[in-house]
């Protein structure tokens, strides 16, 4: 969490015609922010659609083996990653909708504030984004994540995931791949 916000202080206030174009809601070049913010809600939709699909077809606990290595499952998720307090009475519901929402509305404001030379960062911050009010929803409508993609080699599973945490996962790899091309191109 600290990471977040060390992120977003170190921007600086803006010339007034850089304070222009965020008023328009437009990124430094004439951009506009809207894109971002579209691609947070194609990859909420998609998790959603995908989570409906599974809970359409699906019983819980159902296996569908597709090949060697990867089958669906109909799980759920009452804690955070990895199943982590999954069983701590019901209260992580509410602490990680609250938490994820506080997120949400901090990476919101970060995608808005970035300049256009950063569109890797704010395609890392949209998926993220996507990603993490895709698992609200299921957190506050159901009282759990719907998870369903399983991945397993001789007999170890990686614990069953869904679209929401591939957004997570994909734009938290990207976030730190900029960190380094970011700390790479500031040395030469």
């Amino acid at each position: 969490m600290s990471i977040i916000f060390q992120a977003m202080e170190k921007y600086e206030p803006m010339p007034e015609t850089k304070k222009d174009a965020i008023a328009m809601g437009m990124n430094q070049g004439g951009v506009h922010r809207i894109w971002w913010y579209v691609i947070a809600l194609l990859v909420l939709v998609a998790d959603q659609l995908t989570k409906t699909a599974v809970l359409n077809e699906f019983y819980l606990g159902q296996r569908e083996v597709i090949n060697s290595f990867f089958n669906l499952v109909y799980v759920r998720n009452y804690g955070a990653a990895f199943s982590f307090l999954s069983d701590a009475g019901g209260w992580q519901r509410w602490f990680f909708s609250i938490l994820s929402s506080v997120v949400s509305a901090v990476i919101a404001v970060w995608i808005f504030r970035l300049p256009r030379a950063k569109w890797i960062e704010s395609l890392a911050l949209a998926l993220i984004l996507g990603g993490a009010l895709g698992n609200l929803y299921d957190r506050v409508v159901l009282g759990y994540v719907v998870d369903f993609l399983d991945f397993h080699w001789s007999g170890w599973h990686f614990p069953a995931f869904n679209v929401a945490d591939s957004g997570i996962t994909i734009g938290a790899v990207l976030l730190i791949l900029d960190m380094f091309s970011t700390h790479e191109d500031s040395k030469n």
